[in-house]
Parts: structure tokens; C-alpha cells; sequence
């Protein structure tokens, strides 16, 4: 199976392209392969990529006041991942994005999007479902972490992403809820108990 099978699937599930577009756009796009915890960006770093993961499994973190990581998003295959903000206005970003596997990627650089976006166009409506799709995101989680119980934001996670779940340590889980490892293991026993 060709690396770009997937991304192109991506893709004309956005929109109708032709054959030619579909080749400018594989052109454009860099393989890149990381393994595991390889840091693909730093605090402090401009955002250079745009990253499609045709395989793998990505986090995204900052350290808060206190030294702790906190994290805000996990990225497995047929997401993108990139520091939106850094990348889009030049600027430092604050956050670390870290590969939690051996991850296989295809990345746009900000002069290779701005080629393909002049040379096709049509392009554009592709990234702005993308960035509706992070942003829708981004908008329930920020709901279930005021709205939500602990719990109920730990069972809606493994609702909503069974198979990050299976792939992601539970300390992990617990930052990217907001709550301790302790805490979610109490969680996950007072569940295990209920079930029985």
C-alpha cells in the first residue's frame, strides 16, 4: 500500500479532486519517520509542520507552573498534528509534541502548503474541515473537563477514543483528564467492582 493511500482517502472525503490535484499534493507532501519519544517540537520552537499520521501515536503537552505535563491532545492515525497557533502566526510555541510510538508521518511545511494552496486552490476547504474537526475537539473537551465528573469524563474518553485508550499509558490519561493516576485508578476500580 503506497504511504499516500490513506491521506488521499483523507482528502477526497473533503472534497472533489482530480487525479492532477490528488499528484500536486503527494508532491508537496515530506515523509518523515519518528520513533518513540522523539520530540517533534519543543517550548520555545516555531511550529514548522503540519503532520497527517499514517501510523503511530502522538501527544501533545505543556509543563505547567509546577514542573507537571499536562495534556492537551492525542493523535493517532487519520488525525493531523501540529501546534496550529505557532504555525500559522511564526510564533514560539508553548508546547512540547512528543511521538508515544514509532510513528509514520507526512508533513507540510509552511512554503509547501502556501505552493499547494496557490497552485490548487480547492485545497483550502480541506484544512478548514481539519481545523473544524480540531476545534470541535477541543470545544467538547473543554465542556466534559467543567460540565463532567470525573468519572463521567473518563467513561465518555473511552467512548470516544476506545482505541487511544488501548494504546496510551493511564498516567497519560489521567493528565489529558485533568486528574491524578491515583484518581483514576480509583475510578477504574470502583468501575471494575460494578461490573461484577
Amino acid at each position: 500500500m503506497s504511504n499516500f493511500t490513506a491521506i488521499n482517502d483523507y482528502v477526497n472525503r473533503c472534497g472533489r479532486f482530480s487525479a492532477d490535484d490528488i499528484a500536486v499534493f503527494n508532491s508537496l507532501l515530506k515523509p518523515r519517520t519518528v520513533k518513540k519519544k522523539q520530540l517533534l517540537l519543543r517550548e520555545g520552537e516555531v511550529c514548522d509542520f503540519e503532520a497527517y499520521i499514517v501510523s503511530g501515536c502522538i501527544r501533545s503537552y505543556y509543563i505547567d507552573e509546577s514542573g507537571s505535563e499536562v495534556i492537551l491532545q492525542f493523535s493517532i492515525e487519520d488525525w493531523w498534528v501540529s501546534d496550529i497557533g505557532s504555525f500559522h502566526e511564526r510564533k514560539p510555541s508553548l508546547l512540547y509534541i512528543e511521538a508515544m510510538e514509532d510513528s509514520e508521518l507526512l508533513t507540510l511545511n509552511p512554503a509547501r502548503k502556501e505552493e499547494l494552496l496557490s497552485r490548487v486552490p480547492q485545497f483550502e476547504q480541506v484544512f478548514r474541515l481539519m481545523i473544524q474537526r480540531h476545534l470541535s475537539a477541543l470545544e467538547h473537551r473543554l465542556i466534559r473537563t467543567i460540565a463532567k465528573t470525573a468519572e463521567k469524563r473518563y467513561l465518555e474518553f473511552l467512548k470516544q477514543y476506545p482505541k487511544i485508550a488501548l494504546r496510551v499509558p493511564q498516567h497519560y490519561i489521567a493528565s489529558y483528564l485533568g486528574m491524578t493516576p491515583e484518581f483514576l485508578s480509583k475510578i477504574r476500580r470502583r468501575l471494575a467492582t460494578q461490573k461484577n
